[in-house]
């Protein structure tokens, strides 16, 4: 992923923050801000014929502390125009096999327990529901929005 596929990126965050169901996140960011916000070394795109963004992987680092260093959250996207065509376990799948090389050896991720896909992905790719964040966040937008939503926590352990 580059700043050449920021346009496209940004649309696919977008159509998923519209679904009320992958994130708090009421908007997307500007492409600077998920530039610093995500690991430059572990962002991909899957693109169509065209070259149009089909979907995204990209990680953020949940802690500074040099301990942590290792364990990284990790955001998938994918276009609702892409949807259950493979892309997204693609993405993770390609993700999964990239990260022990940047050294990374946990990946986790917060679902929404409402997102099945989501879910369902996640689980074929491996990754373990460890914990239920209850009234973790109260949405603002969508079809919830006004609702506190719990968050469910998803690991997958790469070594270490």
């Amino acid at each position: 992923m580059t700043g050449t596929h920021a346009e496209g990126v940004l649309e696919v965050y977008a159509a998923g923050i519209a679904s009320g169901h992958a994130t708090f996140t009421a908007s997307p960011p500007s492409w600077s801000e998920f530039d610093v916000g995500h690991r430059s070394d572990l962002r991909l795109v899957a693109l169509g014929d065209d070259d149009e963004v089909l979907g995204w992987v990209a990680v953020a680092a949940v802690s500074s502390r040099p301990v942590y260093a290792g364990v990284v959250e990790e955001s998938v996207y994918v276009a609702p125009r892409a949807a259950r065509r493979g892309v997204g376990a693609a993405l993770l799948g390609a993700l999964v096999a990239a990260a022990p090389t940047a050294g990374v050896w946990t990946l986790q991720a917060g679902v929404f327990p409402e997102n099945a896909g989501s879910l369902a992905l996640h689980a074929a790719c491996e990754f373990r529901v460890v914990g239920r964040r209850e009234r973790l966040g109260l949405m603002t937008h969508g079809p919830l929005a006004g609702t506190w939503r719990d968050v469910l926590l998803l690991e997958r352990r790469l070594g270490g």
